[in-house]
Parts: structure tokens; sequence; C-alpha cells
């Protein structure tokens, strides 16, 4: 059954080079292996994600991958000491207030890489987890 396999991203790279030290640098990623043209990077509970070269990156609209995180405001402040830059949202679904929205039980924020794609961090603030 699908849900008790590991689940990967894919991040589609224009330029693999240019994202991998988006990915590296200022997400402080380390590559698991190299495949393709590609790499592979490791996370927790045997998840990862696989960066891959493709004309067709950042043409979502949508976020791509997120990581569920246990202190978003944390994150966030080491992410832009980093020089990562968070999106801000002002619409009537969703606002974020220092580039952190609250709703749904979750807060998150979300930032693009090099290539367009946009990614998330989120944290549970509901009593579920």
């Amino acid at each position: 059954m699908l849900q008790n396999a590991p689940m990967y991203a894919y991040l589609p790279a224009k330029d693999v080079a240019r994202a991998r030290k988006f990915y590296e640098d200022k997400l402080g990623f380390s590559a698991a292996d190299e495949v393709a043209g590609g790499v592979a990077y490791d996370f927790a509970n045997g998840t990862g994600s696989f960066l891959y070269p493709t004309s067709n990156a950042g043409t979502n609209r949508a976020s791509q991958a997120f990581w569920r995180v246990d202190d978003i405001e944390r994150e966030v402040a080491d992410l832009r000491a980093r020089g990562v830059t968070f999106e801000e949202y002002d619409q009537p679904e969703m606002k974020t207030v220092n580039g952190i929205a609250t709703a749904g039980g979750a807060r998150a924020a979300w930032f693009k890489d090099t290539e367009g794609n946009i990614l998330a961090i989120v944290q549970d603030v509901s009593n579920r987890r």
C-alpha cells in the first residue's frame, strides 16, 4: 500500500547547478547522491527529494513541497538569516504576517527557490499529530 511507503518530492530545475547552490548554501541540504544529471537529498523518516533538470521548472503556481517543523518562527528566522525571502500574501482567504499565515490548525510560510518553485514550511498548531 502506497501510504506505508516513503514519499519523495520532485524539484524541477532549469539550471541544476544554480538550484543546487540554493538548496545546499541557503537551505543547508547535503546531497545524498547524484543521479541522471540531478541531485537526491535525504530527509527525516525515510523521505527525500530529487532535484532534476527540466525546462518545466517554475511553471507550477502551487506549492511543490513542504517541510513540517516544530517551530516555524525559528525556522523562518534561520532561513532569512541565510538569505531566503518569504512570500507575503494579503488575500481574503489568507494573509501573512511577517511571512507566516495561520489557518486551519496550522501556521505556514512560503518561499521560492531559484527556479521559481514554491516551497513551504508548516507547523501543526492543532492538538492532533
